[in-house]
């Protein structure tokens, strides 16, 4: 019979709660609307008050009420992490309100939107690559803003989800023994980012995939591929002589000599 009790207490509290929460929405005083649509944000219930802050934004927009309720549409949809919403309100805050003092904070959300927005490393990196876009625009704009290192921080860890999507590439194409495109790619992944962690890997499968296909080349381009491919065999092992493919690239650069040898002599 208590727990009855309390549970029939609950529910008219709420039901009350509603009712006096629809009445205001419908109502014609923005004042209340206002007051509800705080007292709604700074309890957490952020979609509600989404609703009455766009109503009072509506009515006036150039007032102090107006700026704090577009302010706190913006950041409501961030909390409740609907970025897309979020993003439109945070970003236009600053054209709306360029007095405001909540200009830098919400240039940042807004920036955190696109970062928010930013797919795992397997997926098109389009919205990755806007959102290095963005944090560069707001280093640009508030260059000494206390977010700078966070920015950064931020931005190393979108640069590493590009390099290892484009490592990942790599990897495929060499799985594939589709040895041009791997080599090509490897190349292209040593050029682009000359610090990763993942570059001893990569010289490893450009040695490899080179020299898979320069002995699958037809003969008028063996000897060009030969070459090339020892090359890359010294340039790699010049930077890692320790590493654990050292015994296997080893044997390719000694067969492809043994190879160039023949065709020296065949040519004489």
């Amino acid at each position: 019979m208590k727990h009855f009790l309390v549970s029939f207490l609950l529910l008219a509290a709420v039901l009350q709660s509603c009712s006096g929460y629809n009445k205001v929405v419908r109502s014609d005083d923005f004042t209340r609307k206002f007051e509800m649509a705080n007292s709604l944000y700074e309890q957490k219930y952020y979609a509600r008050s989404i609703s009455l802050y766009e109503q009072v934004y509506q009515r006036m927009p150039k007032t102090g009420e107006g700026e704090v309720s577009y302010y706190r549409i913006g950041k409501g949809y961030f909390l409740e992490e609907n970025y897309i919403m979020a993003s439109y309100y945070l970003s236009t805050f600053s054209d709306k309100f360029p007095a405001s003092p909540k200009k830098e904070e919400t240039a940042f959300l807004a920036t955190l939107c696109s970062v928010k927005n930013s797919p795992n490393y397997s997926l098109d990196q389009n919205e990755t690559e806007l959102a290095l876009n963005d944090l560069q625009i707001f280093i640009n704009m508030y260059p000494y803003s206390d977010k700078i290192d966070t920015c950064n921080v931020i931005m190393d860890n979108l640069r590493f989800k590009l390099e290892k999507k484009q490592f990942e590439g790599v990897k495929l194409y060499s799985k594939m023994e589709n040895y041009k495109s791997a080599a090509v790619s490897a190349q292209t992944f040593l050029a682009d980012f000359p610090q990763s962690k993942f570059k001893e890997e990569a010289h490893y499968i450009l040695v490899k995939n080179s020299y898979f296909l320069a002995i699958n080349s037809i003969e008028s381009k063996k000897m060009e591929r030969y070459e090339q491919t020892i090359e890359r065999y010294r340039n790699f092992v010049a930077e890692f002589p320790s590493t654990s493919y050292k015994k296997e690239v080893e044997g390719f650069s000694e067969k492809l000599n043994k190879e160039l040898v023949n065709i020296t002599s065949s040519q004489k």
